[in-house]
């Protein structure tokens, strides 16, 4: 394995001094909310620019252009907390129950959660989290069984203990993150929201199918509902990040990023494929605790490692912030229709380009040409890496502000509830009525 130092510095490329973020060329998204969020930089940056193939996906998908959760004339869209005039909801979230909130390493989901139960309590609503581990308001595992992770016991145990929780609080709405728990949705006190975070096709979206009208769903992305465009959709609401908390660099290092979790799905050894035809380093972080993981570890990644290809181990949040802030940029060479890449939100965060290939959200996440390059196959990749020196870093974090920070999560979130309890209260019952379509 190569000897140096993997935060070592080297010749700085990219902008020393960042002028105006903003790009008007950057194509609209008719569903967004047009009025200012709470955060103090964003005056003038409220355009959105969500998508680069908008009308496409957005057909594909079964969605009304003017989705009546994000339009302002639209059905249960009051504002809630310190820019609304309504009282502010009592919500209950049920995160899964393998990390703690927030995760200490791995854990996109339950970062999310952490993040939006912040977001939530800034906008004046009463969060009750339900959670394993540290960080929640209601334990169903003292510690996260983080190793049986994928086990379906550890998933039921934390349903039945949810569940009793739910029953002894008098919650708004309930937004379940977890697998099991809205099997439970049909005898609840309140509306279910459920965010589906992974796919929703094959087995998945059976499931979805069979629970029907006692829950809704909210989609990641336009790409995954376009997958499953008739399961029981409420929104689209694109998953954040507290982006304060990434540090922004306008002087990267010359090495590139790999970071997730070691599966052919993520493509990690295209993404040193792709490095060395570049002739860049390439430091790689992540998980490969489970059987399936350790097992494309050691036959496609451990046979490349050596100089120029550096394995650093499962990061935490604290190095994996100062990896990504100095990568020259960010390689996510998917290899399945991943409905949302949280990495990719976090490197741009940092204002590091992202060169991805064009599969699942990533053509909504990245704009291309502007925070980083969409290509079409692993060859176009070499290329992309060397151009992404020439992009404006200071663009490439006020996209992740304007479009993924918390708060504008939040607020999506926000209006989803109130549809839904809006819904349940028009039919004289705590059950959604079925989506028009």
């Amino acid at each position: 394995m190569d000897s140096m130092n993997p935060l070592d510095p080297t010749d700085p490329t990219g902008p020393t001094d960042p002028t105006d973020p903003t790009d008007p060329t950057d194509p609209a998204d008719p569903t967004a909310p047009t009025e200012p969020i709470d955060l103090p930089d964003l005056t003038g940056l409220t355009d959105s620019i969500d998508l680069t193939d908008s009308a496409d996906l957005i057909r594909r998908s079964g969605f009304n252009p003017i989705d009546p959760v994000e339009d302002s004339r639209g059905e249960g869209n009051g504002e809630g907390g310190r820019d609304g005039a309504e009282d502010g909801l009592h919500i209950a979230l049920v995160a899964p129950p393998w990390y703690d909130i927030p995760p200490k390493g791995y854990g996109g989901i339950e970062s999310m959660t952490a993040d939006l139960a912040r977001g939530l309590m800034l906008r004046g609503h009463r969060v009750t989290l339900i959670g394993a581990g540290g960080g929640v308001d209601l334990r169903t595992y003292e510690k996260p069984p983080s190793e049986r992770i994928g086990e379906a016991v550890p998933e039921m145990v934390h349903a039945a203990q949810a569940e009793r929780y739910l029953d002894e609080i008098e919650a708004d709405v309930i937004h379940d993150h977890s697998l099991a728990g809205p099997l439970g949705a049909r005898g609840r006190g309140a509306p279910t929201i459920v965010t589906c975070h992974g796919e929703v096709t094959g087995e998945f979206g059976r499931f979805y199918r069979s629970l029907a009208t006692t829950v809704s769903l909210v989609a990641i992305s336009w790409a995954q509902r376009a997958l499953a465009s008739d399961l029981n959709w409420i929104g689209r609401v694109h998953n954040a990040v507290d982006v304060g908390t990434f540090p922004y660099r306008d002087r990267k290092d010359d090495w590139v990023l790999w970071l997730g979790r070691f599966s052919p799905d993520k493509g990690a050894h295209l993404a040193i494929e792709a490095a060395r035809a570049a002739g860049r380093r390439i430091l790689l972080a992540g998980k490969r605790t489970e059987r399936a993981e350790q097992a494309y570890f050691d036959t496609h990644i451990a046979p490349l490692l050596g100089p120029g290809v550096e394995y650093l181990g499962e990061v935490g949040a604290e190095f994996k912030r100062e990896l990504l802030s100095k990568a020259h940029c960010l390689v996510f060479p998917l290899q399945w229709e991943e409905p949302f890449g949280m990495i990719m939100i976090e490197a741009m965060a940092c204002g590091t380009p992202v060169v991805a290939l064009r599969r699942g959200s990533v053509p909504e996440v990245v704009v291309d040409g502007v925070t980083g390059f969409v290509r079409d196959s692993v060859q176009e990749l070499p290329a992309a890496i060397e151009e992404a020196a020439g992009l404006d870093f200071a663009a490439v974090r006020a996209h992740a502000v304007r479009r993924f920070d918390v708060a504008m999560m939040a607020r999506g979130y926000e209006r989803v509830y109130r549809r839904a309890i809006a819904r349940a209260q028009t039919c004289g019952r705590r059950h959604l009525l079925p989506l028009a379509r």
